[in-house]
């Protein structure tokens, strides 16, 4: 069969892209760590070791705090007891509205470092009582974004939680 010059060029063309592509998607996923649908969080500095349950369906992360006391542009938590109960007073970053299925609420943002499996992230994280929640922390995208890829079927690795003091956001 013979094709064109311009039939040549546009497959040229088109398969440079694909290979370009595929190149480009190999090496980000590299970078990556594959985590499970629920992970241990630490978080740093303060030796904090949480239960997570990692949704991809969430904006932002959302940590179990109890207590909050918002006084000029700083906020005071305490972590739930089970956790040890420490009270940890950050700057105010932001305010976030979240939707949830029953109401609107406006939460302080603080920003935290965490660990997730041998990455440690520099995280803007918002603060709100999660008594009722099955998890005191609930990892969003924008930690998982560029950092872990998510598999569902995982088991989780309570070993996993073995970060280097190298920050990577």
């Amino acid at each position: 069969m013979h094709y064109r010059p311009a039939v040549k060029v546009c497959f040229f063309i088109v398969s440079f892209f694909i290979t370009s592509l595929f190149f480009y998607v190999s090496v980000m996923a590299g970078d990556m760590i594959t985590i499970g649908a629920q992970e241990d969080v630490l978080i740093e500095p303060y030796g904090i070791k949480v239960p997570a349950r990692i949704d991809t369906g969430a904006t932002t992360t959302s940590l179990d705090a109890r207590n909050i006391k918002v006084t000029g542009g700083s906020v005071s938590f305490n972590i739930p007891e089970k956790f040890g109960g420490k009270r940890i007073t950050l700057p105010v970053k932001a305010w976030k509205y979240i939707r949830t299925s029953r109401t609107r609420d406006r939460r302080p943002v603080v920003e935290i470092d965490l660990c997730i499996a041998s990455k440690t992230i520099h995280a803007r994280v918002n603060l709100n009582d999660r008594s009722g929640m099955n998890y005191p922390m609930i990892i969003g995208r924008n930690v998982l974004a560029g950092n872990f890829i998510v598999d569902v079927s995982k088991p989780q690795d309570p070993a996993s939680t073995n970060c280097t003091k190298e920050k990577d956001r």
